[in-house]
């Protein structure tokens, strides 16, 4: 095994749902959301981290038999705290986790709101396949060279007034001019913490894990939507 190595500062967590039956073939890495500045510690009551505990869940639940597991990280810190980008230290230690315990298999990137900017982040690493970001806090400018040969969901409530849907829209639009497997819905009658229409969150992240893993059908709104050139598939109604 490697050295294991932590960022400075207190130590991230990480629970994780799902044994993987047969054994582990597949990691899913779930981030939390957070805030522009923060060096408080994030805690296991806080509603940012608790939206994504249902996520991990189901992923795991439904991906058990293909062995597949979701790591539900917990950061350190509750801000992106630029230009120390806390969480995106917090996501590639993770990432490092994954190889360390269980080798070099295909990880996929699931991150809400400033998670889903590290996740876009970090979609760099070798071993992440896909990534998918709701909500996501994407300012002019967010790079996406790093998603290249990857595969992209986005999804955003039209009634997002935390993050910009117009932003996450024009970032759908430019990262699909670095890989063409990019889909973006637009959420009818949704806000930023995604609890209207909880239940079609849970059911399109993931229908598209276990798509983009191979271990069942593509979600045939995803696949659709990937196939159209752009600006097609970018804002499609959910």
């Amino acid at each position: 095994m490697t050295p294991r190595t932590t960022p400075a500062g207190p130590e991230p967590k990480i629970t994780v749902y799902g044994s993987g039956t047969g054994g582990v073939r597949a990691v899913v890495l779930v981030l939390h959301g957070g805030r522009e500045h923060g060096h408080g510690r994030v805690a296991r009551h806080q509603l940012a981290y608790l939206r994504m505990v249902p996520f991990a869940k189901d992923i795991a639940r439904h991906g058990a038999e293909h062995g597949v597991v979701a790591w539900l990280l917990r950061n350190r810190f509750r801000g992106w705290n630029a230009p120390d980008l806390h969480p995106v230290q917090d996501a590639r230690w993770a990432l490092a986790e994954v190889r360390r315990v269980h080798g070099d298999v295909p990880v996929i990137l699931v991150g809400h709101s400033m998670g889903g900017r590290v996740a876009l982040r970090v979609a760099d690493d070798p071993s992440v396949i896909a990534v998918c970001a709701l909500a996501p806090w994407t300012p002019r400018g967010e790079p996406v060279e790093q998603l290249a040969d990857r595969e992209v969901l986005i999804a955003h409530g039209v009634l997002d007034r935390m993050t910009d849907p117009r932003l996450s829209y024009d970032y759908a639009r430019r990262a699909k001019e670095v890989t063409d497997r990019v889909a973006r819905f637009d959420v009818r009658g949704e806000r930023h913490a995604m609890v209207r229409r909880a239940d079609q969150w849970t059911r399109l992240v993931t229908g598209f894990v276990l798509g983009a893993l191979a271990t069942q059908p593509g979600d045939p709104r995803i696949t659709n939507a990937m196939r159209q050139p752009s600006p097609g598939g970018l804002r499609v109604p959910l």
